[in-house]
C-alpha cells in the first residue's frame, strides 16, 4: 500500500491510529458519525517519517542517546532541518483546499489519547494559524513537540518505547468559540457514571485546559439537566486575534451560566452518543460559536475511579473480612489462578455443600481493560439446600474428628503431591510442562479443600457447645480468651522465631550486625559472614519448615512469601530482640476464673465442660494449620510462574520477570514454545495487552479498591476517643504509635510499641510478641490478629476503618481491648 502523506480528516476513523495518531484517529471517527466536528485534514505519520528519512534527521536522532531523553538536543536537531519541497506543497495544497483562513493545528502521536495513556497536552497546539508559511510552521513545530521534555518524561512513566511513536498533526478549520472547555461523561472525582461533568469559560477552551481561569462548573444528570452549578473565576478571555494567534484579555466573574439549557442538553446528547461509540467514558473538549456546538477533540476518560458502591448491611459486616484479605490490588495472573482456581474454589466449594451460592470472582473483583477496578463484598445467596444445613454439617462433624485430621489419608496425599511439585525444577520444562506446574498446584489444592469441607464443621458445633455451656454459666465473655491458647503453626514459627532472636543476642558480633543494619544489607550480611554460619544454618532450617507462610495475602500468589522476602523474616528477628514487655495471661486467667465456677466442682459438669474447652482448640487449630498447610502449593507455583516470567522477558513480551502477573492464566497456557523459543507472535500479540495493563493499573495508583469509609459510615465515638473499633482482646496498654503498613516494615516496631496497621496476617503475629497493644483498620474478632493477642495477652482494637489515618507516628496513646477505643495518654 503507497505512502499516504495527507487526508481528508473524514477519510480516517478508529481503525487509523498508525497513520492518524490518537487525536486525529478519534476525531475522523465522529465525524464519519455525524459529529459536529470542524472539518479539516491530516498530515500523517507517514509525512513524519519521510522527514525523518529524506532529511538525515532519523539518521542523526539514531546517533543520540538510546533511550531519547535529552529533549533539547532533539528539538535543536529538528531547529536545523528544513521541510522536504514536495511535503510543504502537499501540506499547502491541503490548507488551500480546507478555504484557507484561520485554523488550529494539533499533535496527534500515536501513543496519545488511548486508554490508560492520555498524554493530556504533552504534544503542542497552535490556534488561529493563518497563512500557508504559518501552517507549515505550525505542522515542524507539533513534531518537535513529540520531544519536548514533558512529553519524554511522560512516556518514560507510562513506559512507551519512544523509538517506537511517531507523529501526525490536524488541522481544522479554526472555531471562534464565545464559549468553550471540557465535559466529562462520568465524574472524574467520584467516579458516578450516572453524572456528566462540565467545565466552561468565555472565549477559546485554552484557559480551561491551560488552568488559566477556575472555570464555571456544571454537574449535569444524564439528559444534561443541571444538578448543581458553581460560577467560574472570569480571571481571563483567550480570544482569536485578528493576525493570528491568540489575545489575552481581563475577564470578569459572573453569576451566570454561559450556557444555556438548550447546549447543556445538546452536549449531554454529544457526550453520551460518544461514550455509547467508543464504549468508555469520554473526556470532549468543545465549542460553541454562534450558537452552534463543535467537538474538538474526544479521548478516553483516564485515571477514572469505579462507580461508587452502595452497600447493604449484609456487605458491610463481610466486608472487613474481605478487605483484610484485598489490601493489594489483584493482577489479572492472581485472579484468574491460584484466586480462583485455587482459594475461592475452596470457598465455593465449601459453602456450596451446605446450600450457600457466592458470587463468582468477576462479580467479586470486577475489571476493566484486564485490571481489578474494585471489591465488592459478596451477598452469599442461600438455597433450598440450605435447609438441610444443620443435619449435614452435624453428620460431618461426627464422621470427622478434629484431633484426627492429620491421621486423614488426604492429608497424607498432599503433602506427598507437595513435596512432588518440590522436586520439580521448571527450568528445563517445555512451556506447557511449566504452566502445568501450576495447575498441578491447584489440583494439589483441592487436597486441602477437601479437607476443610470435611472438618470445618467439627469448628461450629464445639463452639455452639462451650458458648452455651458458658451462657448456662454467665461466663459468655470468656469464650474469645479460652480458645485462643490453641498450639498451632503460627505459634510453632513464633517460638522458632524466638529462638533465632535468642542466638542472635548471645552472639555479639551477629546483635551489632542486627543493631547497625536492616533489610537487604542485614540478609548480606548474615547470608556472606562466615562468622554466621550456625545462624545462617537455622535461619535457613527455618524457612524450610515455616517459607511457605506468606508475607501480604494468601489470595495474593504475586506476594512474595517468607522464603522469596528472608529479609521480612530477619525484620521479625530484630523485632524480636527488644524486651517483651509485661502482659497479661488473659487464656491462663479465663481457665482459671472458669474452673473457680462452683458448678465446676462437679465431676462430670467440670470434664464436659474442659472437653468443649479443648474441642473448640481444636476447631481453631485447624483452622489455622488447615490455612498454614494450603500455602505450601504457593512456592513451587511462584517458581513455575518465575520461569514463564523469564521466557517472556528473554523473548521481549515483558520488562520485568513479575510483569507475567499482568497475564490471565489463560493467555499462558495459550502460548506454545514450539520446542524452543517464544515464536515473534507472542510478542506481537501480548506485549501491547502487558503495556496497556500496566498503563490501567497505574492510572488506578492512590484509588483503593473499596472505600472503607463505606464499612464504617455509621460509626460514631464517644467525646476524647481517638479511634474506636471492635473490642477484641481485653486490657489497657500506653504506648508510642507505630504506624507498621507492611512486611517491608516490620522491622521499625520497638519493644512497647503501639502496631497500628491497616491490616494482618499470620507472618505479622510474631510482632505480637513485643507490642503493647494492636490497633487495626480491618478484621474482627475471628481473625488472625485478635486470636493471637488474646493469646499474648496484648489489648486490641479491630476494625477500626481509620487508624492508620488518624493516629500519628509516635504520638502517646491508651488503647483500651476491653472498650474497643485508643485515646490520647495523658
Amino acid at each position: 500500500m503507497a505512502r499516504r502523506i495527507t487526508g481528508p480528516l473524514a477519510d480516517f476513523g478508529s481503525r487509523d491510529l498508525a497513520a492518524a495518531g490518537g487525536k486525529g484517529a478519534a476525531l475522523g471517527e465522529l465525524l464519519r458519525h455525524g459529529f459536529p466536528v470542524p472539518p479539516g485534514f491530516i498530515v500523517t505519520t507517514d509525512a513524519y517519517r519521510s522527514l525523518l528519512a529524506e532529511t538525515g534527521l532519523g539518521a542523526a536522532m539514531d546517533g543520540m542517546d538510546q533511550n531519547m531523553r535529552d529533549g533539547g538536543a532533539l528539538r535543536a536537531l529538528f531547529a536545523r532541518f528544513v521541510m522536504p519541497a514536495p511535503l510543504r506543497t502537499e501540506i499547502g495544497e491541503k490548507y488551500a483546499a480546507l478555504g484557507g483562513g484561520a485554523v488550529a493545528v494539533r499533535s496527534s502521536a500515536t501513543a496519545e489519547d488511548l486508554p490508560g495513556a492520555a498524554f493530556a497536552g504533552q504534544q503542542d497546539t497552535f490556534l488561529n494559524v493563518v497563512g500557508e508559511e504559518a501552517v507549515a510552521k505550525a505542522v515542524a513545530d507539533c513534531w518537535a513537540s513529540l520531544w519536548t521534555d514533558r512529553a519524554i518524561a511522560y512516556r518514560q512513566r507510562q513506559g512507551t518505547d519512544p523509538r517506537g511513536v511517531t507523529i501526525a498533526v490536524v488541522v481544522q478549520k479554526m472555531v471562534p468559540a464565545d464559549v468553550a472547555g471540557v465535559m466529562f461523561t462520568a465524574n472524574p472525582v467520584t467516579g458516578e457514571r450516572g453524572e456528566i461533568v462540565v467545565d466552561a469559560s468565555p472565549g477559546l477552551g485554552e484557559a480551561v485546559v491551560s488552568g488559566r481561569v477556575v472555570p464555571e462548573h456544571y454537574v449535569l444528570d444524564r439528559t444534561g439537566v443541571i444538578r448543581s452549578f458553581t460560577p467560574g473565576g472570569g480571571e481571563v478571555v483567550i480570544s482569536p486575534d485578528a493576525g493570528g494567534g491568540t489575545v489575552e484579555q481581563p475577564g470578569s466573574r459572573s453569576p451566570v451560566p454561559s450556557l444555556a439549557s438548550d447546549q447543556l442538553r445538546e452536549l449531554a446528547d454529544l457526550g453520551r452518543r460518544a461514550q455509547e461509540h467508543f464504549i468508555r467514558p469520554q473526556d470532549i473538549e468543545w465549542a460553541v460559536a454562534g450558537g452552534r456546538v463543535h467537538v474538538l477533540q474526544s479521548r478516553p476518560m483516564t485515571a477514572l475511579p469505579p462507580q461508587p458502591l452502595r452497600l447493604n448491611q449484609v456487605q458491610r459486616r463481610v466486608g472487613p473480612f474481605f478487605v483484610e484479605m484485598f489490601q493489594e490490588r489483584p493482577y489479572p495472573l492472581d485472579v484468574s489462578g491460584w484466586m480462583e482456581q485455587g482459594i475461592l474454589a475452596m470457598l465455593h466449594r465449601m459453602a456450596g455443600s451446605v446450600g450457600v451460592r457466592f458470587p463468582g470472582v468477576g462479580e467479586l473483583l470486577p475489571e476493566e481493560d484486564g485490571v481489578v477496578v474494585q471489591l465488592v463484598p459478596p451477598v452469599p445467596r442461600l438455597t433450598l439446600r440450605t435447609l438441610a444445613a444443620p443435619l449435614t454439617l452435624a453428620r460431618r462433624a461426627r464422621q470427622f474428628k478434629l484431633a484426627n485430621w492429620k491421621n486423614d489419608p488426604r492429608f497424607t496425599t498432599f503433602l506427598e503431591q507437595v513435596d512432588r511439585l518440590n522436586a520439580r525444577d521448571p527450568e528445563p520444562m517445555r512451556w506447557p510442562e511449566v504452566v502445568g506446574v501450576a495447575r498441578e498446584s491447584f489440583a494439589t489444592m483441592r487436597g486441602i479443600t477437601d479437607l476443610r469441607s470435611s472438618y470445618l464443621p467439627g469448628i461450629f458445633l464445639p463452639m455452639l457447645r462451650l458458648r452455651l455451656m458458658l451462657l448456662l454459666l454467665g461466663r459468655v465473655r470468656l469464650a474469645s480468651a479460652l480458645v485462643a491458647g490453641a498450639e498451632t503453626m503460627t505459634s510453632r514459627a513464633n517460638r522458632s522465631l524466638e529462638q533465632l532472636a535468642a542466638m542472635v543476642r548471645a552472639d555479639p558480633g551477629l546483635a551489632a550486625a542486627f543493631a547497625s543494619s536492616d533489610g537487604t544489607a542485614l540478609l548480606q550480611l548474615v547470608e556472606q559472614d562466615p562468622s554466621h554460619a550456625a545462624f545462617r544454618a537455622a535461619f535457613a532450617g527455618f524457612l524450610r519448615e515455616y517459607g511457605n507462610r506468606e508475607t501480604v495475602s494468601v489470595v495474593l500468589s504475586s506476594s512474595p512469601t517468607w522464603s522469596d522476602a528472608p529479609d521480612v523474616v530477619l525484620g521479625l528477628v530484630k523485632v524480636l530482640l527488644g524486651q517483651r514487655p509485661a502482659t497479661a495471661d488473659q487464656t491462663g486467667a479465663a481457665l482459671a476464673e472458669l474452673k473457680r465456677h462452683p458448678l465446676l466442682r462437679f465431676g462430670p459438669v467440670r470434664r464436659q465442660v474442659m472437653a468443649a474447652v479443648d474441642d473448640a482448640r481444636a476447631g481453631m487449630a485447624f483452622r489455622e494449620d488447615s490455612h498454614f498447610y494450603a500455602t505450601k502449593v504457593i512456592p513451587p507455583m511462584r517458581r513455575a510462574y518465575r520461569e514463564l516470567g523469564r521466557r517472556l522477558v528473554a523473548a521481549g513480551v515483558i520488562d520485568d520477570v513479575k510483569d507475567v502477573y499482568q497475564l490471565r492464566f489463560g493467555e499462558l497456557e495459550a502460548i506454545a514454545d514450539d520446542g524452543g523459543a517464544l515464536p515473534a507472535s507472542v510478542l506481537h500479540r501480548y506485549r501491547p495487552l502487558v503495556q496497556a495493563r500496566v498503563a490501567r493499573r497505574r492510572e488506578l495508583e492512590g484509588i483503593p479498591l473499596l472505600d472503607t469509609a463505606l464499612l464504617f459510615k455509621d460509626r460514631r465515638s464517644a467525646a476524647g476517643v481517638l479511634v474506636a473499633g471492635t473490642p477484641a482482646s481485653r486490657g489497657r496498654a500506653e504506648g508510642p504509635v507505630r504506624i507498621i503498613r507492611g512486611p517491608d516494615e516490620f522491622g521499625r516496631l520497638h519493644s512497647g510499641d503501639v502496631l497500628v496497621c491497616p491490616y494482618t496476617n499470620p507472618s505479622w503475629t510474631p510482632l505480637f510478641q513485643r507490642a503493647a497493644a494492636v490497633v487495626v483498620d480491618m478484621g474482627g474478632l475471628g481473625s488472625h490478629a485478635a486470636i493471637v493477642a488474646r493469646e499474648y495477652g496484648i489489648p486490641a482494637v479491630m476494625g477500626t476503618g481509620t487508624g492508620t489515618g488518624i493516629l500519628a507516628e509516635g504520638q502517646r496513646v491508651v488503647v483500651d481491648g476491653s472498650a474497643g477505643t485508643v485515646v490520647a495518654a495523658d
